[in-house]
């Protein structure tokens, strides 16, 4: 029997009951769309992570030191000293705390920073208008702020922040300028939730202690390894050991985070595939059921010489065109979920794999050979005598 012909056969006979098909394709119809759907917006996060990391530069190191004793503390001086070695392009020595900030009658508490003006070179950020910190307003301990576009909108709403006066823990600083917003940065808060003052400001004025976290640039991406070591050296010989510190690079966050998206897709995927394997079911129990009802016709086809092959192949190819069709449908509507699921969300960024959603739609066919083979063994193996004898 041609497959051509099994083909005709079993669509006809799925579509003369098109609605017990529809509800038995319907686990595989969620399963294949489940996993499209969510590996999806897996690889979109891990797009998203990677774009995220790569706006910061790739050439960022950040140095945190962990002690709060006085003898793990390295002044302002002694940090830049490192900008004199070849590996090393610019360091933005940065201290922090959640202060309250007042404007007229808006006040709420947000992160101020003190850094110098390499900060915004070296975090891959922009000025939205304005100017940025300059190294005159570090030696002169300036009352000047720079605002995240997050604080400048919740402070002033529409009104332009330049040049008016905002208070920081009781002082008066002038608003020098605004950030576009930039999102996340590693080793540190969120520059859009954060208003930045010059560091020697931020230490002897508001009283935010010692330099914590140093944001470094090598001077390329092979420079990171050598510019750490570097750091490494001087730091153990400082603190007469090696445990004070610690150091993140880009591509140690990008892969830690890359691995917790993949890990929890891979988690998701596997929940969606029990919906395949319970579809599965679903085809098995119906194929049973099919058997039961068509026994007298399987006698007949036996009794004037079809073959017990031509009967397995026949309930064989059912389970796979109802597995198959519901892979199809399935795989519709996960692309169709995964494409307007932005709309919806703008921040949630989805990438549609052709891999996997082409393994998708084949294990749900393996899922209907799988489970509709018992059914179609079954019905190979009535004795036609037998058969023809059931009403």
């Amino acid at each position: 029997m041609r497959i051509t012909e099994l083909l005709r056969m079993a669509l006809k006979t799925v579509s003369a009951s098109w609605m017990r098909t529809l509800l038995t394709m319907l686990g595989v119809i969620i399963g294949v769309s489940s996993v499209v759907t969510l590996v999806a917006i897996g690889q979109g996060t891990s797009a998203q992570i990677a774009k995220q990391y790569e706006n910061m530069g790739t050439n960022l190191l950040v140095v945190n030191l962990l002690n709060t004793g006085r003898a793990t503390q390295l002044d302002y001086q002694e940090i830049m000293t490192f900008e004199q070695f070849p590996e090393i392009s610019a360091m933005a020595p940065t201290v922090t705390s959640n202060i309250n900030i007042k404007y007229n009658t808006t006040q709420d508490s947000y992160t101020v920073m003190g850094s110098n003006e390499r900060y915004m070179t070296i975090l891959k950020a922009s000025l939205k208008e304005g100017r940025f910190i300059t190294e005159s307003d570090l030696d002169l301990r300036t009352n000047v702020a720079v605002l995240g576009t997050t604080v400048a909108k919740e402070l002033f709403g529409n009104v332009d922040p330049l040049d008016k006066q905002i208070n920081i823990n009781g002082f008066q600083f002038t608003v020098v300028g605004v950030l576009n917003a930039k999102g996340s940065t590693i080793g540190g808060a969120s520059a859009d939730t954060s208003a930045i003052v010059p560091l020697t400001t931020a230490q002897r004025q508001l009283n935010l202690g010692a330099i914590r976290t140093t944001y470094v640039e090598a001077t390329t991406k092979d420079d990171i390894t050598k510019a750490q070591a570097t750091l490494t050296s001087f730091l153990t010989y400082k603190f007469k050991n090696a445990n004070g510190f610690r150091f993140t690079n880009q591509d140690q966050l990008l892969s830690a985070s890359t691995e917790a998206s993949n890990t929890l897709t891979s988690q998701l995927v596997s929940v969606a595939c029990i919906s395949l394997l319970v579809g599965g079911i679903g085809i098995m129990n119906i194929m049973l059921v099919t058997v039961s009802e068509r026994t007298r016709e399987i006698g007949i086809r036996k009794s004037i010489g079809a073959k017990r092959r031509n009967i397995l192949l026949q309930f064989l190819f059912e389970a796979v065109v109802i597995s198959g069709l519901g892979g199809i449908i399935g795989l519709a509507l996960g692309v169709t979920l995964a494409k307007l699921l932005p709309y919806f969300n703008p921040e949630q960024l989805t990438v549609v794999s052709f891999d996997i959603s082409l393994y998708a739609f084949l294990f749900s066919v393996l899922v209907g050979v799988i489970f509709g083979l018992y059914p179609a063994n079954k019905a190979s193996k009535l004795r036609p005598i037998d058969a023809l004898r059931t009403d």
